[in-house]
């Protein structure tokens, strides 16, 4: 049985996008050529896999398992090209890492720094995502390493402590909140808030917490990073949640009270996450073992 790249990235754009019109459009193929491809690779493999409908389509159960392995072997593929193109600028290996907010900005790149210092001939594609799209994305293939939450991992995903994620609020010292040790998150959905800009991974995962409580929050303003959000919430504009480790930072030279959420889902664990150690490219490998020894 053999399989065309361009039919499994093409049946995974049409998967996802749950359309073959749409999917067709992302691989840039017309719509006919797209659906007598995916009408091919039915036929060869002697089962359905996708059922099409008026408002677009649903992949079967064979079409749910085409689609794990799919991503596997693209990601296997756009590794294998990167690696080889990043051979030609004198750069011999990449490795995908995928993180979520809090330790993209607070906990990786002093850690990132060193292993690249280290390792001259490995490069580090990171991006930043919401801990159970990396769950998600880990379990697919489509990155080697992630850094997530531990409860939002299944069972079946490798993983190594990395550090406490606390959530906290943050105020003014001159407010009202700013004598309390700890707050109820629902005390902060009637006040002004300053959070980051929309995509960010710790805003999506707050605004959800919100809705669960029938709530949207309030912004005031939406700023790129923890050190402004801080800086505005010293000013008297708003209070904000943030991971721990960036109010300590902050309040060290700002007039900041650092407040605890009393919220199950405010105290979180930072874990490593990948789907087998033993599996990882080497140097992947090297890097899952040098966060651990940077673990605290």
């Amino acid at each position: 049985m053999q399989f065309d790249l361009v039919d499994l990235r093409l049946f995974a754009a049409i998967a996802e996008a749950r359309s073959i019109t749409h999917g067709a459009a992302r691989c840039h193929l017309a719509l006919a050529s797209a659906s007598a491809r995916i009408k091919a690779l039915e036929q060869r493999l002697g089962v359905a896999l996708l059922l099409r409908g008026r408002r677009g389509v649903t992949l079967t159960a064979a079409g749910d398992s085409l689609l794990d392995h799919a991503r596997i072997v693209l990601h296997a593929t756009e590794t294998l090209r990167g690696d080889l193109s990043a051979y030609a600028r004198g750069v011999k290996a990449s490795v995908r890492l995928i993180a979520n907010t809090a330790a993209l900005s607070e906990h990786l790149p002093k850690a990132l720094a060193a292993f690249l210092s280290a390792h001259p001939n490995i490069s580090i594609d990171v991006e930043e995502r919401e801990s159970a799209e990396i769950a998600a994305a880990i379990a697919a293939g489509a990155a080697d390493i992630g850094l997530a939450i531990d409860q939002a991992l299944p069972d079946n995903i490798e993983r190594f402590a990395f550090c406490d994620d606390r959530l906290v609020l943050v105020a003014a010292k001159g407010d009202a909140v700013a004598g309390r040790r700890a707050v109820d998150f629902a005390a902060v959905l009637d006040r002004d808030v300053i959070g980051l800009a929309q995509g960010s991974a710790l805003q999506d995962h707050l605004a959800r917490q919100a809705a669960r409580l029938g709530a949207r929050l309030r912004f005031r303003a939406r700023l790129k990073d923890f050190d402004a959000i801080c800086q505005m919430v010293a000013a008297g504009v708003g209070v904000a949640v943030v991971p721990e480790a960036a109010a300590a930072r902050c309040a060290r030279s700002m007039p900041l009270a650092v407040l605890r959420i009393r919220d199950p889902w405010a105290s979180r664990k930072l874990v490593i996450c990948v789907r087998s150690l033993k599996a990882l490219p080497k140097p992947a490998q090297q890097l899952a073992e040098h966060l651990r020894r940077a673990a605290h």
